[in-house]
């Protein structure tokens, strides 16, 4: 059975969610023809080569930064292409049966009326991110850059569970030496 990659696409306008397209052409035209203009945030899991080459086309990204989004294992960095940004995060969770650290990976494309966000594995999942900035429409009101302080902010918030896991199994490695 194929999974739809297509996580969420919402349309906001004034901070305020005015749409919910069922898919990426609907959320492009509804994109180009919303008045006053407003943003699409579009969620991506393991999109296809298609998809990612569709949003391409649609928001003018950078061959490159396609490129690199299509082939997971990548640096973090940051990176310009004219108007629009393109951040690769590496994500941490802690988990506490294996007691291991599992990292994820996401790509970020963020334009003038958009930000895309691409999920070449499972993690990280960006629900509770949406979810709070839809719960403060001043914060979301501000746009994409807004959108993007907030993954980063949750990317990084994200690793202090990591470190106290990681710090709790030297602890108890050292009262067991010791």
């Amino acid at each position: 059975m194929e999974v739809a990659s297509v996580v969420e696409a919402a349309l906001y306008r004034d901070g305020v969610r005015v749409s919910s397209p069922a898919s990426l052409a609907d959320t492009y035209s509804e994109l180009r023809e919303q008045q006053p203009p407003g943003m699409a945030w579009i969620g991506l899991a393991r999109p296809t080569e298609g998809e990612l080459l569709s949003l391409a086309a649609e928001f003018d990204l950078h061959p490159l930064a396609v490129e690199d989004a299509m082939e997971a294992h990548q640096r973090p960095k940051l990176e310009r292409y004219g108007d629009t940004l393109f951040v690769v995060l590496r994500a941490a969770r802690y988990l506490d049966a294996p007691e291991e650290v599992d990292f994820g990976e996401l790509h970020v494309f963020v334009g003038p009326d958009f930000v895309i966000t691409v999920r070449p594995g499972a993690a990280p999942d960006l629900s509770a991110v949406r979810r709070r900035l839809e719960e403060t429409p001043d914060l979301l009101k501000l746009g994409p850059e807004a959108v993007l302080y907030a993954i980063l902010d949750a990317v990084v918030d994200g690793y202090e569970p990591v470190v106290a896991g990681v710090q709790n199994d030297i602890d108890f490695f050292v009262r067991c030496v010791a």
